[in-house]
């Protein structure tokens, strides 16, 4: 499982700042370091004649982290600040959170570190090439909880083929919600790809929350069902996509007394 070191327990180059930025009373990964050292985490326009590049965006092969539906950036931020030696892109479908995890990365002086406003789906199926990736993390997926979206979520047999597709041989799945139903759902779909395994506890990097959602789950005193798992390594391309095709789609009840959390996270 991966599980990077507590950033706030690192001995950094970042100079220490007055007020730290906290939301919900917990820190946010890292300190804002002087302008002069700031960097640019924007990646305004994917390739339009192919899979990124992760050799050309960031300047050098290290392993690959990916975050879909990354919100304001505060895991993968704490990722990048702690795991130095690794690479981390994230997206999400809302321009907003993006422009928050942006500048923060930004101000964070972060090289290891890009962002964009894009879909999971769009991003694994035409922008990822096979067998690139060392992580991917899903903090969350939107449930949708009006049966007539249940089309939009994320977590789909097809979208496991292709997240199986993405990594590396044994590379690492996170996965993690509040919702009851998708949890249900996940444990079914996920091991079919992956050797998969629920995680008892928080995460030891981040105990309060890797996440501004489940920051808001816990101190709602709300169940976090957590799991992590690496892709199995005896399933070809082709066998993927054909199991996939013979799993039931993503129309559980998401319970709508659920949708007030979604205002805040």
């Amino acid at each position: 499982m991966p599980t990077p070191p507590d950033p706030s327990r690192r001995d950094q180059h970042h100079s220490p700042t007055p007020a730290a930025e906290r939301e919900f009373g917990v820190a946010f990964p890292g300190q804002v370091i002087a302008a002069s050292k700031w960097t640019q985490t924007a990646l305004k326009a994917m390739p339009a004649d192919g899979p990124l590049n992760w050799r050309e965006l960031f300047g050098r092969d290290a392993p690959v982290v990916i975050d879909l539906g990354c919100g304001n950036g505060r895991y993968l931020i704490g990722s990048a600040i702690a795991r130095p030696t690794h690479d981390h892109f994230g997206t999400d479908i809302l321009p907003v959170v993006i422009r928050y995890a942006r500048k923060r990365g930004n101000q964070r002086g972060l090289p290891n570190l890009k962002f964009a406003v894009l879909g999971g789906h769009e991003l694994l199926e035409k922008f990822v090439a096979p067998g690139t990736v060392d992580e991917l993390h899903c903090y969350h997926p939107q449930p949708f909880y009006d049966p007539a979206q249940v089309h939009r979520r994320l977590i789909t047999p097809t979208f496991l083929a292709l997240a199986h597709r993405t990594l590396k041989p044994g590379g690492a799945f996170v996965i993690q919600t509040d919702n009851p139903g998708y949890w249900k759902y996940l444990q079914a779909v996920v091991p079919v790809f992956f050797d998969f395994h629920a995680c008892i506890g928080r995460w030891p990097d981040s105990p309060k929350g890797r996440t501004r959602r489940e920051i808001i789950a816990l101190k709602k005193k709300l169940p976090v069902f957590r799991g992590h798992g690496t892709a199995k390594l005896d399933l070809s391309e082709a066998d993927a996509l054909a199991l996939a095709e013979s799993l039931p789609p993503p129309t559980f009840d998401a319970d709508r007394r659920l949708r007030d959390l979604d205002r805040l996270g």
